[in-house]
């Protein structure tokens, strides 16, 4: 019926029965595609179902893992995140000489307000050099500065 370019009808009553022609066939084409995906699964599971499990043992069988493996997670508290902070090498040993230099913003005032800058923490990096002979730690210190006024970083 959907392959033929059909115009339609200009009749209410005409137009009423074809509309219970494409709703008849629209439910029959339902029913088929029904029919169909339970002969699927019945294939599916003839295919690749153990002879004496159900699709129900099956589900049961996995709710109980579930369970189980919800519940050992909650006795072991697994943490979900690993710590960001934690170093992946060794600290260089303290005996090596170090060389410090110290980046700071050009102003000590901020250039939003003019208020006065306050060190909150800092941040270093320690690379480690070779002159030959020896060994040198370059320590590179990037201090965090706030504004006192208006809290703005810098």
């Amino acid at each position: 019926m959907l392959d033929q370019t059909l115009t339609l009808p200009e009749d209410p009553e005409e137009l009423r029965s074809f509309t219970v022609r494409l709703l008849a066939e629209v439910k029959a084409q339902a029913i088929l595609i029904e029919k169909l995906r339970h002969q699927l699964a019945g294939h599916r599971a003839h295919r690749f179902g153990a002879s004496s499990e159900t699709a129900e043992q099956l589900q049961l069988a996995l709710e109980t893992s579930e369970i189980a493996a919800a519940a050992m997670t909650a006795r072991l508290k697994l943490p979900d995140i690993e710590e960001k902070d934690k170093p992946k090498r060794r600290p260089i040993p303290d005996h090596i000489r170090r060389m410090e230099v110290e980046i700071s913003p050009g102003a000590d005032a901020c250039a939003d307000c003019g208020g006065r800058l306050r060190r909150i923490g800092e941040d270093v990096t320690e690379e480690l050099e070779y002159v030959p002979g020896r060994f040198i730690v370059n320590r590179t210190v990037r201090p965090r500065l706030t504004c006192s006024c208006c809290e703005r970083f810098v």
